[in-house]
């Protein structure tokens, strides 16, 4: 049986979502790594790094959450529809994975940190201003590859747009305004209303 680490407050939720849309049969093992959790020997084992998620699946260990879900949508995805077609469409798959991870996710995860998560006394006004500055670029990018389009790849939800979502799901707990974005909006909008989404989110 699949078993994935970690909490869904965390990159976790990115494998997890997925799962629930691929409706396969996991063992969720719940390690927190707000506390010593991940310094347990045996999870060391599996991921030497210490972080979470991590996947065993058979003889398989994997880590980083991108890595993971492109691995689980191309292994069990393609009846479900979550894996393209066509190697134009695995190519595009990567580059939307590859370029939410080195675009979005540091600026929007410091926008979460000093915007929410953070004590008071320990945010930064500086480090949200420059980085609400530093996404406008790829919002914007984003944002015109969604126009006249429902999803990113296709005319279906695939991994692809289900990677990017899970990143910039940020934007709400992290106060980040879309309204300049509409198609991106629009989008987003519809990717976390998936029911799978919403199990993940519980879990």
């Amino acid at each position: 049986m699949i078993r994935i680490y970690g909490i869904t407050q965390s990159r976790a939720f990115r494998p997890l979502w997925l799962l629930e849309e691929l409706g396969v049969e996991y063992e969720h093992i719940k390690l927190d790594y707000r506390g010593d959790d991940l310094n347990d020997p045996g999870f060391r084992v599996l991921n030497p790094n210490g972080r979470v998620p991590t996947l065993v699946d058979g003889e398989l260990m994997l880590w980083e959450s991108m890595a993971i879900d492109l691995y689980l949508a191309r292994n069990y995805g393609a009846e479900e529809g979550l894996w393209p077609d066509e190697i134009a469409g695995e190519a595009l798959t990567w580059q939307w994975s590859f370029w939410v991870m080195t675009e979005v996710e540091r600026p929007l995860l410091t926008l979460l940190m000093h915007n929410r998560v953070l004590p008071e006394e320990k945010r930064d006004p500086a480090r949200v201003s420059r980085n609400l500055g530093v996404l406008q670029a790829p919002f914007g990018v984003l944002d015109r590859a969604l126009q006249g389009r429902d999803y990113l790849i296709g005319e279906r939800f695939t991994v692809a747009d289900l990677n990017v979502a899970a990143v910039f799901a940020w934007c709400k707990p992290a106060r980040v305004p879309l309204r300049d974005y509409p198609d991106l909006n629009r989008w987003l909008v519809r990717c976390l209303a998936r029911p799978a989404c919403k199990q993940a989110q519980r879990l």
